[in-house]
């Protein structure tokens, strides 16, 4: 039963946060040619940044009791690391590109496309992002395939 529950709270999370993560990266590209993308995704951030750390903590929880009682190598080894890449990667987002997205809204330049530079920056982290999150939820799949044979 536990296992099932931790599958619950681990799928879950992905959903939430997956799905934050995805409408984000989607308007985030859109925003660097326009500048009414750049807007919506500057207001659109506010909500979708809080939805990622929503699911992070359930899918970081299930996984603790998922993987209880495994050795700390291989699958869960792997699937520790990525956790830790897109945790790391979202307090970049979050302590950095996002309060300089704010300070660009406070100012009156949402509407403005962002500059070359800060679209850079963030274009590597969304590379991180989706690498990171879709690969982690590959392996989960895979741990899950491996666990119920």
């Amino acid at each position: 039963m536990l296992l099932y529950l931790s599958i619950l709270f681990i799928i879950v999370g992905f959903i939430v946060s997956l799905g934050a993560v995805t409408v984000i990266d989607v308007l985030g590209l859109l925003g660097t040619k326009s500048e009414y993308w750049t807007e919506a995704t500057i207001r659109a951030h506010k909500v979708t940044k809080s939805l990622i750390w929503v699911g992070l903590p359930l899918i970081i929880m299930g996984s603790i009791i998922f993987f209880r009682g495994q050795p700390f190598v291989g699958i869960p080894l792997v699937f520790t690391v990525l956790l830790t890449i897109i945790t790391v990667n979202g307090m970049y987002l979050s302590g950095v590109i996002s309060p300089y997205l704010l300070r660009r809204e406070d100012s009156g330049h949402a509407h403005e496309v962002l500059p070359k530079e800060w679209q850079q920056k963030i274009l590597v982290s969304v590379l991180i992002s989706d690498m990171g999150w879709w690969s982690t939820v590959l392996v989960f799949v895979h741990a899950v395939v491996v666990r119920m044979q």
